[in-house]
């Protein structure tokens, strides 16, 4: 998530001070991503290193102002019209514990995804209440709806991570079958007589 970026587009509607900043962006996102002053202000300071925000005075309380500039509004186009990168995906907590579990000592791999499932279904009725809850009334600002769509993105999520987890475990019981009618590696007949005499030798023997 690019707090840089949603900063900008914030400031692109005017000059706004850190903490109107903050609370903007939670309401845009619902408290999703809640943000502290601190990761508001350092991030200002650096917007503002790369010439991309100016200070722009101070309001009636003394708050000093920031201003998105020409290159803040080119730079923040560009981040709306180029698709985010999925080619170098974030690190998935769940997929590598999932993938550190096969075969882990100690460790039943459908124990770990049960409870995952039952978590993951909880968060989705979770969300799920909420979307009704906003739905409720007709959503009366560009915050609501902004808001509506974090949260339908947060169950569509919760919901291909629930598939995921059937198709796990699905594969494990596979496996798990497959691995069953193998046949025996042991050793065969052949291998517990010894190496056997070539015809010659047996010819041989005989006179």
């Amino acid at each position: 998530m690019s707090i840089r970026h949603g900063l900008l587009a914030l400031l692109e509607r005017g000059p706004r001070y850190g903490s109107r900043l903050r609370t903007e962006f939670e309401s845009r996102t619902g408290s999703t991503w809640p943000l502290n002053v601190g990761q508001v202000y350092t991030t200002l300071s650096r917007l503002e290193r790369d010439g991309l925000i100016v200070q722009d005075g101070s309001d009636d309380a003394g708050h000093d102002l920031y201003a998105i500039t020409d290159e803040g509004r080119t730079e923040l186009r560009s981040w709306f019209e180029t698709p985010v990168d999925r080619t170098s995906p974030p690190r998935d907590e769940l997929a590598i514990k999932l993938a550190m579990a096969v075969g882990a000592p100690g460790v039943d791999i459908r124990d770990v995804i049960q409870s995952q499932r039952h978590h993951t279904l909880k968060a989705m009725q979770d969300y799920t209440r909420l979307k009704a809850q906003a739905l409720a009334d007709v959503p009366a600002n560009r915050d609501e709806v902004a808001w509506l769509l974090v949260v339908e993105q947060l169950i569509f999520q919760a919901e291909a991570e629930a598939r995921w987890l059937d198709h796990c475990e699905s594969r494990l019981v596979r496996l798990a079958e497959a691995a069953a009618t193998e046949p025996s590696a042991g050793p065969g007949p052949a291998a517990t007589r010894g190496p056997a005499r070539a015809p010659a030798d047996r010819t041989r023997s005989r006179r």
